[in-house]
């Protein structure tokens, strides 16, 4: 009725196995479920492992008529089953990616519960009525260690960039390409240009810029009144214990020096894409790389989330 023939098939399992037979050795591969009981999800899970895919249970369609079968969306309103179709998943051992609406349901717990389950990812449509809502891939961030796919209104570079920013490891592209079949092209050339010359592609904006908790690589000392105490205290650590874990990482790396910068060490220095001839002039002298320099914070900022009480 909705004209989306590519969606229907009589012996849909067999229309699988012979899609992802035609797609091996291209790329990694995804395979979107829905269904409104485990027993598809699980025969479409042991298809994907054989052929070193990925499924996808969708907990994000809003067709009426799947709805109403306690398929796609319907599963948001039921966690304990979603968590349970997940656990049942998993005992296959295939890499299992869950597809959720934003602003359904409290997201935050939604992610939490999906990860306690054991998913390895969490595809993230970040709906809003007035766009993309980033402030939840920001939320699913800084309160989960999931792998995380945003999704919504991506169309260029810049809207990728800005999903990358807030804490998305990856994103995905609808309707866009549509109006630009080449986008997803253009897309991996600019993240894999913008990572050759940055070393951190997904890097976080500043915490004073509103970035994750994975931009306290980033923060200086926390010696005067500023946005860096709120997020400490949402990462449920004091400001001594901030300090000696950036210390203790730093301790015999390139970034422990940094004479003439504003304390003395490179550990406190911000992102390389903004200006700072301090930084510049402690990175020249130290011999170390832009590239190396970020890629030196990613490790610091993953030393600090092993610390933080999510």
């Amino acid at each position: 009725e909705r004209g989306r023939t590519e969606f229907i098939s009589d012996k849909p399992l067999e229309f699988l196995k012979s899609e992802l037979a035609a797609a091996k050795g291209y790329t990694t591969i995804a395979v979107n479920v829905r269904a409104a009981s485990i027993e598809p999800f699980l025969e479409a899970a042991v298809l994907a492992k054989e052929h070193g895919a990925i499924l996808e249970l969708n907990a994000h369609c809003r067709q009426p008529e799947m709805v109403e079968l306690g398929a796609g969306e319907a599963l948001l309103k039921d966690i304990q089953r979603l968590c349970e179709y997940i656990k049942e998943i998993k005992k296959t051992g295939v890499v299992l990616s869950v597809k959720t609406r934003a602003n359904v349901v409290n997201d935050v717990e939604l992610a939490k519960a999906i990860e306690k389950a054991g998913a390895d990812i969490i595809h993230i449509d970040a709906m809003h009525p007035q766009g993309m809502d980033i402030g939840v891939i920001k939320r699913v961030r800084n309160s989960t260690n999931l792998f995380i796919i945003g999704n919504n209104s991506i169309t260029d570079f810049e809207s990728a960039k800005e999903m990358f920013s807030h804490g998305a490891d990856m994103v995905s592209v609808a309707r866009a390409v549509r109006k630009n079949p080449r986008i997803i092209d253009q897309l991996v050339f600019e993240v894999t240009s913008f990572q050759s010359m940055t070393g951190w592609y997904n890097a976080p904006k500043h915490i004073c810029g509103g970035g994750d908790l994975r931009a306290l690589a980033f923060c200086c000392l926390p010696v005067k009144p500023c946005a860096l105490h709120g997020a400490l205290r949402q990462a449920g650590i004091s400001a001594e214990e901030f300090m000696k874990i950036k210390t203790d990482f730093a301790r015999k790396t390139p970034i422990e020096y940094g004479e003439g910068t504003c304390f003395g060490s490179m550990t406190w220095c911000c992102k390389i894409t903004k200006p700072c001839f301090l930084r510049d002039s402690a990175l020249e002298f130290s011999g170390l790389s832009d590239v190396e320099y970020m890629r030196t914070k990613k490790r610091l900022s993953e030393y600090i989330l092993k610390h933080v009480n999510k």
